[in-house]
């Protein structure tokens, strides 16, 4: 495989594992309260993957990506208490496309606090796909001017920021397994003192001490860590192959088209017009993402081959 297009592939298999983990996650909703949940989906990963790491090579966070690990442990917690308040705050159409608008923040931070440079192409790409965006949550005209959305907003802001922080710790000697391993670990652990601070209900103790009569519950949690797994090593993967994360930014929007497809098989989803223009966009923003440096090499290669005359 050429390795112009590993870090496509690699993103492609991380959005399709992060849309499933949304199908698994919604039925979990429903059974566990959504604090435990999210001390759950960050800390049964974390142990898995520590416990996968010491049957191979067994490392602790390296000096050099200490930092980042803890910047991106803190934006995610951030994202992850920014959305759930947004979800129980907002309708769910603001709080969808606000979560949607992180990934036009990643270019942002990096032209602001590394001084990287923004391809045209890339910027051509987010305002293209976020304008799939808009298009697949549907009629936006609803949304009003409230505090709340400042919050709703701050978890786009968080995820942009984990994903940046992410992408410089794959730059260091770690595997992508280190990695995601211990930034879930060190996630969890801010998360625990809001989780005991909300404390669990009936049914999550029923749950938890009968995890036999519970057991497809469980089931679910244990498929929701695999996908959360392949998600991140994925994602890790291919921030590795690229020189600036805004190149892969506009991949992330993939989720949504893998989301939708989903909702159409096990939910009865019907796709509107409207619907079927954002889906195209974002699938065209993303093959000219994918195509364009392969387009500037076929374009520039005669040029190269030319030799000056005698």
């Amino acid at each position: 495989m050429p390795i112009e297009y590993k870090p496509t592939i690699f993103m492609l298999l991380s959005t399709l594992s992060l849309s499933l983990s949304g199908v698994i996650a919604k039925y979990l909703t429903e059974q566990f309260s959504l604090p435990l949940l999210v001390f759950l989906r960050l800390f049964v990963p974390a142990i898995v993957m520590l416990f996968m790491m010491a049957t191979t090579r067994f490392m602790f966070p390296q000096k050099n990506v200490t930092k980042s690990l803890v910047i991106r442990a803190l934006c995610v917690a951030g994202c992850q208490v920014c959305f759930l308040f947004s979800l129980n705050t907002l309708t769910l159409v603001e709080s969808v496309v606000l979560f949607a608008t992180g990934p036009l923040f990643i270019p942002i931070f990096e032209k602001i606090f590394f001084g990287v440079k923004v391809q045209i192409v890339t910027k051509i790409g987010l305002v293209a796909t976020f304008s799939g965006v808009l298009m697949l949550a549907g009629d936006v005209s609803g949304i009003a001017l409230k505090p709340e959305l400042l919050v709703g907003l701050g978890a786009a802001v968080f995820n942009a920021g984990s994903q940046l922080s992410l992408y410089r710790s794959t730059k260091g000697d770690m595997p992508a397994m280190a990695v995601n391993a211990w930034s879930f670990f060190f996630s969890s652990i801010v998360v625990l003192p809001i989780a005991m601070w909300y404390g669990v209900s009936d049914i999550d103790v029923q749950i938890m001490s009968e995890p036999m009569t519970s057991w497809s519950i469980w089931v679910a949690v244990i498929a929701l860590t695999f996908v959360i797994i392949s998600n991140q090593t994925f994602r890790a993967k291919a921030y590795k192959l690229v020189d600036s994360n805004s190149q892969l930014a506009p991949l992330i929007f993939t989720n949504l088209i893998f989301t939708l497809i989903w909702q159409m098989a096990f939910f009865n989803e019907t796709l509107t017009s409207e619907k079927l223009i954002g889906v195209s966009l974002i699938i065209m923003a993303s093959v000219l993402q994918v195509l364009w440096p392969k387009i500037v090499n076929v374009w520039h290669k005669p040029r190269l081959k030319k030799l000056p005359e005698a």
